[in-house]
């Protein structure tokens, strides 16, 4: 199994429009990030998408993603999924709706805020789609792949991370319980949001962050989610302990 960062940036992105700070005038690729996503892709080649921004037609475009089997959906916040109009590209080669999976506050959201897409219509071309709701207790399987969804805590909004086999990604979370995190026992690669170094009401930040994957101790761990306060990409990982990286976009990595 393999994970693809798809985008690695907060909800502005960066470099954020007329900002003139040293990150977002940097001219390191790594630098440059999306609103954040991933792509994960499994042994028997079925493609899971995690999240669907705004930025998920150039995403696509951009890897190459010719299929998708599924979307985990964190949360219903607009940076994490405003491109669900684009699955129609996936409905007409794929011939079928795209499953969608998330918590009940997400897909409440959804069927609000994209209303055009899951009440009856009768015009063709417009996006289709199933949604599944998760209780974040119990896990459910895409082919014959298991997935645990982890809950945590996104200032007062639930949202969920997700376990697949030993890779785990939490997004956009201040708070795990400790309940929750001995669902990360065990894992190789984790994946953890953190806004900036410094402290923010609803997001981790670095400290915090390093924090949790000392407590999990994966083999790997990659930071997604930041935003230019983070700072340089190549000044940041200089910080890092040797197992733990600033995720960038494009960035492929494999799981044990």
């Amino acid at each position: 199994m393999k994970i693809t960062f798809l985008g690695t940036g907060t909800s502005q992105g960066v470099p954020v429009i007329t900002c003139k700070c040293p990150v977002c005038q940097s001219t390191d690729s790594r630098d440059r990030r999306l609103r954040t996503s991933a792509l994960i892709t499994t042994d028997d080649n079925l493609n899971f998408l995690i999240d669907i921004g705004p930025d998920f037609r150039e995403q696509m475009l951009r890897q190459q993603v010719m299929h998708l089997d599924g979307i985990l959906i964190t949360h219903a916040h607009r940076d994490h999924v405003a491109g669900i109009d684009d699955i129609r590209a996936f409905n007409y080669t794929q011939n079928c709706k795209m499953q969608v999976y998330a918590n009940k506050t997400a897909l409440d959201i959804l069927q609000r805020d994209y209303h055009y897409i899951f009440d009856y219509h009768e015009f063709p071309g417009l996006p289709e789609a199933d949604l599944h709701c998760l209780s974040g207790d119990d896990p459910f399987k895409i082919g014959k792949h298991l997935i645990m969804p982890i809950k945590a805590m996104h200032k007062t909004m639930p949202v969920l991370g997700y376990r697949i086999g030993n890779l785990a990604y939490i997004t956009d979370a201040n708070f795990i319980s400790e309940e929750e995190l001995l669902k990360l026992t065990n894992v190789d690669v984790l994946v953890i949001n953190s806004l900036r170094q410094t402290k923010h009401f609803s997001h981790y930040s670095l400290p915090e962050a390093l924090e949790i994957i000392k407590l999990v101790n994966p083999r790997e761990a990659y930071i997604t989610h930041m935003s230019h306060e983070m700072g340089l990409h190549a000044e940041v990982e200089k910080i890092l302990p040797s197992n733990v990286h600033l995720a960038y976009d494009g960035l492929m990595v494999s799981v044990n």
